[in-house]
């Protein structure tokens, strides 16, 4: 199955490693070094500011939306999958 993760980007679910939530990912210094790794691999999705990021195997990706209603979608696409 596929998530949209925002401005028209879809991702298959099984590539989908971690969603996490901006203020998390800002206050750890181990995951800004993370980011400082991958700067080639960012793509960022939002106009304005990201509500959270979303990575993959490949690619980091800033979302406009909330890792929380990614995280809703995510379980929804499960249960349609039984």
């Amino acid at each position: 199955m596929y998530l949209h993760i925002g401005e028209e980007t879809l991702i298959r679910t099984n590539e989908i490693i971690a969603i996490i939530d901006r203020e998390s990912a800002g206050s750890s210094p181990i995951f800004e070094e993370f980011l400082g790794h991958r700067e080639d691999g960012v793509v960022n999705l939002s106009k304005s500011q990201y509500k959270s990021i979303v990575i993959t195997r490949n690619q980091v990706y800033y979302s406009p939306l909330a890792a929380g209603t990614l995280k809703k979608r995510s379980q929804k696409l499960s249960v349609q999958e039984f």
